[in-house]
């Protein structure tokens, strides 16, 4: 059930990286982020439910709600136009909690390729932070690269492969995630150079054409007589 939610999870991230490079239109986004916000709420919610007590199975599932909250805190904040300065924050507390799962992922569950996308969403989240957080705008087509890329190869990928019954869960496969990060973050340095927010440029006023003056009037002439 999971990775239903994880499939799911690439979509959004990838709708809102074209939101933030200006492909999509927030309010057209933010209806995403709630259906997959709330179906990162449910998953886990009945994950917990019915582990028994089984603290792996709660372990993991926990680490679903970082998401699901981010996702309505999103989709709510583009519809009601609020500030983003929230969820901004919430994205440095959902960064710190990525590294953690990360950590138990390395070694109390031994999924070395899932710790290394733990680390994956731990870089996404900080520049969640920095951009919405802190308003660093320069960041808006970094963040918003990373975001699409990740969509695909932390999320709808391994989600359709956990489905279909072919993830390696082995340290191969956490090798090349790791290569694939390092590659996508310093490949997409270029587009931080002059990546400020874009305004429309004005146009400058014409510059009026000099035209001819205008001939005097010719004064009246006495009339006289013949």
């Amino acid at each position: 059930m999971a990775s239903v939610g994880l499939f799911y999870v690439g979509a959004v991230l990838f709708i809102n990286g074209l939101m933030l490079l200006g492909y999509v239109e927030p309010k057209a986004a933010a209806i995403l982020n709630l259906f997959v916000g709330t179906l990162q709420v449910v998953t886990p919610t009945y994950l917990i439910f019915t582990a028994n007590g089984d603290t792996s199975t709660i372990l993991q599932a926990s680490g679903l709600y970082l998401f699901g909250f981010t996702y309505l805190y999103v989709g709510i904040g583009l519809l009601a136009g609020l500030d983003s300065t929230g969820v901004g924050w919430f994205s440095l507390f959902v960064a710190i909690g990525a590294l953690g799962f990360s950590a138990l992922n390395f070694t109390q569950l031994a999924n070395q390729p899932f710790g290394v996308i733990w680390l994956y969403w731990a870089l996404l989240w900080t520049l969640f932070f920095v951009l919405l957080g802190l308003k660093r705008e320069r960041l808006t087509r970094y963040t918003g690269w990373v975001a699409l890329i990740e969509g695909w190869v932390t999320a709808a990928v391994p989600g359709f492969l956990l489905l279909a019954g072919l993830w390696q869960n082995r340290t191969l496969t956490a090798v090349v995630l790791g290569i694939v990060g390092v590659v996508m973050v310093v490949a997409l340095l270029p587009t931080l150079r002059g990546a400020g927010p874009r305004h429309a440029e004005e146009a400058p006023e014409p510059t009026p054409r000099p035209t001819a003056p205008e001939p005097e009037p010719a004064p009246d002439r006495p009339l006289t007589r013949t």
